[in-house]
């Protein structure tokens, strides 16, 4: 149900008679008060009422996973890949959509949400990306692996030096997940290749780090 201070798409008389803007509702009702946001103009008119739909999400984030659910418009689309935010107990979270359920065992890359039963997605505001990090004297045997917690916007580049706390490492490569938006490859390794955290499976990397060299 529309409330005052919802902001709906509507024909303003004054300034597009012929297509819609937005508009913020000042009082709801049969025939609602609204203002239209680009001329100021205030007017009455009935507001359609969108048929929604209740969808069952399941959030991954750092191995753990929990479900919700959210009211959503029946009529929009949806699609893997897609991001959204959703509005949990604790927080907002942005999550992306990593599969598409109608129902059991049946699963599809895009659908109208009318028809979605259940939306598989990953937290991506906040990620944890694996890092695997082997000596400068090329030993494989010191190879080791460690994890960093970062806003899923960083960008990783081939060819930065960075610090996580005591770990410092030259980045070399960039394993892109299945389910990021389509990159150059799905393992970057020149020099300035760039991808954001929220978007990488692994990061190869030269160690750099004082405590890593002490210990051997």
């Amino acid at each position: 149900m529309t409330e005052s201070g919802d902001r709906v798409s509507l024909v303003c008389p004054s300034c597009s008679p012929d297509a819609e803007t937005v508009h913020e509702v000042l009082r709801p009702g049969g025939q609602a008060t609204v203002r239209c946001i680009d001329c100021e103009h205030t007017h009455k008119t009935a507001i359609p009422e969108t048929e929604t739909a209740e969808v069952t999400i399941v959030v991954s984030q750092a191995g753990e996973s929990f479900t919700t659910e959210m009211t959503v418009s029946a009529e929009d689309g949806i699609e893997t890949g897609e991001e959204f935010v959703v509005d949990t107990d604790d927080a907002l979270m942005q999550v992306r959509v990593t599969g598409i359920e109608l129902g059991p065992e049946h699963r599809v890359e895009d659908a109208v949400l009318a028809s979605v039963d259940t939306l598989w997605t990953r937290a991506v505001d906040n990620v944890a990306v694996d890092v695997t990090l082997h000596p400068k004297d090329g030993d494989a045997d010191n190879t080791r692996s460690v994890r960093v917690n970062v806003p899923g916007d960083m960008e990783f580049a081939v060819g930065d030096t960075v610090e996580f706390g005591d770990e410092e490492f030259t980045i070399e490569g960039l394993q892109i997940r299945d389910d990021a938006p389509e990159y150059r490859h799905e393992k970057l390794d020149h020099a300035g290749d760039m991808a954001f955290a929220k978007d990488l499976k692994r990061v190869y990397g030269r160690d750099e780090s004082l405590t890593a060299w002490s210990a051997w």
